[in-house]
């Protein structure tokens, strides 16, 4: 929590004066038991109806100012901690879009959004209740064995008594209870995955009929998390008995004493009792606010540890150069270059070893390899999604790692494996790399996308409603927008990432057609499957294994490379791939 503390600089005049609101609140508190003994000894004991009146009035006006400065505590306290949450938010949001893949992958999403909504939220709730009272309810335990100690010195022995005896407790039972709330929050993060899980793959789970598996699955993680909850919950179910034990042991003792003091004359009055035991009552209840928010304050530095985590969590990838640098523009310097580019995601095998081509300017460059080869490994490299383990890549005769990010992706349209587009019209999709396209221009790479036949059918055209995911479009309906969405933005490289696969072959042909004569001056790279796809590129890259196993034509390659060959008959007969 204390990391956390930057967040509040801010609200520095909030998280002064909110507690001395609070302050000044537990002094008028600690008044009321001594005007309470007044009026009984000197009001009601002499019969004196006017002073009762008198001090009636001082006990409602004390209230009135008391309620007045709790109001501004609580305004401050809601200002200091909903701005703080905010800050938090979006800090978090800004840190983890600056992560690189390797952290996003190893964090994952569900343990991410679960950090910046539940885990904030609990941050930010202690926030609030330490400005209310983390000042406040120390101070009434302190004040009212020193008001104790004013009425009678020995029977303030009693509070102290009482008082170690409950913070005993509450240490006991907070040094237990914090590993537990920190395993609590990572059982949170696994319903979460197969709560994600489930809601993205619900038409897969209905068709291979695993409702009651999949239904199970949650079951037993929630009655694992319930389990850990309960024990956690009887940890903190201690707190309530065990002081009012303490404090009512405490009040008994205060009467039985007090009562033999008063019987023997021993200085002390009827409403010295009743102001002690008033003040051994409001230890009890500022006691039970501290075990409350001592489990608040547990919960809180679990989920604050989790979001520190995050927060120190580096990019792999970082941004070595935040200018724009001068690049080769030459016909006779390679778009894309890879020397001897050797790639591993973390401990084990190399996912690419030892690979070399070169791809020139407005060529048509098709990847084919067998699934787990390191296709899509390999164009992640291009837009350095992964920092290369050794060797280099270069895009205009530049290593990636010179470019500044917006320098270098700016000039790249990818279209990924998974066809993702985002909840708005079909018009603010297709903005998403040149927010200035036009309409013609988005209708052009529509049509060049074989999109645009079935975007001019819908009620609105391009200003159709696009459900979160695209859901409310057909698989290749969502990949031929996502081309769309690429050429709109007018790159200098267009990576295709086995985007035909929901294509139909003549929908995949008329798109291959439309590329070859729309996008002269672009350079493309296609990753696909299919040697159909890429059978009139003018490179052919080759992968197996993490090797490049061929470069070339694909005449060359189907006569010269016998993992291509195998591809090729694998999918067409021998007349047809010489066609």
């Amino acid at each position: 929590m204390f990391k956390l503390r930057r967040f509040l600089k801010d609200y520095k005049k909030e998280c002064i004066i909110g507690p001395l609101c609070k302050l000044f609140e537990a002094i008028l508190e600690l008044f009321v038991p001594l005007v309470m003994a007044s009026i009984i000894d000197e009001g009601v004991r002499k019969g004196n109806t006017g002073y009762v009146l008198k001090m009636g009035l001082v006990l409602v006006l004390l209230a009135a100012v008391g309620l007045a400065s709790a109001l501004v505590c609580q305004y401050l306290a809601s200002k200091a901690s909903q701005g703080a949450g905010t800050k938090i938010r979006r800090e978090l949001f800004a840190h983890i879009n600056s992560l690189s893949h390797a952290e996003l992958d190893r964090l994952g999403t569900p343990s991410l959004i679960t950090r910046i909504t539940y885990d904030t939220n609990q941050v930010q709730q202690t926030v609030a209740m330490g400005i209310r009272l983390l000042t406040r309810a120390p101070f009434i335990v302190v004040g009212a064995m020193v008001m104790a100690m004013t009425i009678n010195l020995k029977m303030s022995v009693i509070f102290f008594a009482a008082a170690l005896l409950i913070a005993i407790t509450l240490y006991f039972i907070m040094t237990k209870s914090i590993p537990i709330f920190s395993l609590m929050q990572k059982k949170l993060d696994k319903i979460g995955l197969i709560c994600r899980e489930n809601l993205s793959g619900n038409r897969v789970i209905r068709a291979f009929s695993k409702q009651k598996s999949e239904t199970q699955r949650i079951f037993d993680s929630t009655d694992d998390l319930a389990k850990t909850a309960i024990r956690v919950s009887r940890l903190s179910a201690l707190l309530s008995p065990v002081t009012y034990s303490v404090t009512d042991i405490a009040i008994i003792a205060i009467i039985w004493f007090g009562a033999i003091n008063v019987n023997n004359g021993g200085g002390m009055l009827s409403g010295d009792i009743i102001a002690l035991v008033n003040y051994m009552t409001q230890i009890l209840l500022a006691m039970i606010v501290v075990a409350n928010l001592i489990v608040l304050i547990t919960k809180a530095s679990a989920s604050a540890a989790r979001i520190n985590e995050v927060f120190e969590t580096m990019p792999s990838v970082k941004e070595n150069n935040h200018e724009n640098i001068s690049i080769c523009q030459s016909d006779s310097t390679p778009k894309i270059e890879f020397d001897d580019v050797t790639f591993s995601y973390g401990e084990g095998d190399d996912e690419l070893e030892n690979i070399s081509f070169k791809i020139m300017r407005g060529q048509t460059v098709g990847i084919i390899g067998g699934t787990g080869s390191g296709k899509s490994t390999l164009i992640s490299l291009i837009p350095r999604f992964y920092d290369v383990v050794s060797g280099c890549v270069r895009v205009d005769g530049k290593d990636v790692a010179d470019y500044p990010f917006l320098q270098l992706r700016s000039q790249i349209g990818i279209v990924p494996q998974q066809s993702i587009l985002f909840k708005g019209t079909i018009k603010e999709n297709m903005r998403w790399q040149n927010e200035t396209a036009t309409e013609d221009d988005i209708i052009n790479a529509l049509k060049i996308a074989q999109a645009y036949e079935f975007v001019e059918k819908l009620p609105k055209g391009i200003d159709s409603f696009v459900e979160q995911g695209g859901k409310n479009f057909s698989g290749g309906q969502r990949q031929r927008l996502c081309i769309a969405r690429a050429l709109a933005g007018s790159p200098k490289l267009l990576i295709l990432d086995d985007s035909f696969s929901a294509l139909d072959f003549a929908t995949d042909a008329a798109l291959r057609k439309a590329l070859k004569q729309n996008t002269s001056d672009m350079t493309v790279i296609i990753v696909t499957q299919r040697c159909s796809t890429i059978k009139n590129a003018d490179l052919i890259l080759v992968l197996d294994d993490g090797r490049l196993a061929g470069q070339g034509t694909h005449d060359y390659l189907f006569e010269n490379c016998e993992t291509y060959r195998e591809i090729c008959l694998s999918q067409l007969s021998e007349q047809e791939v010489q066609q």
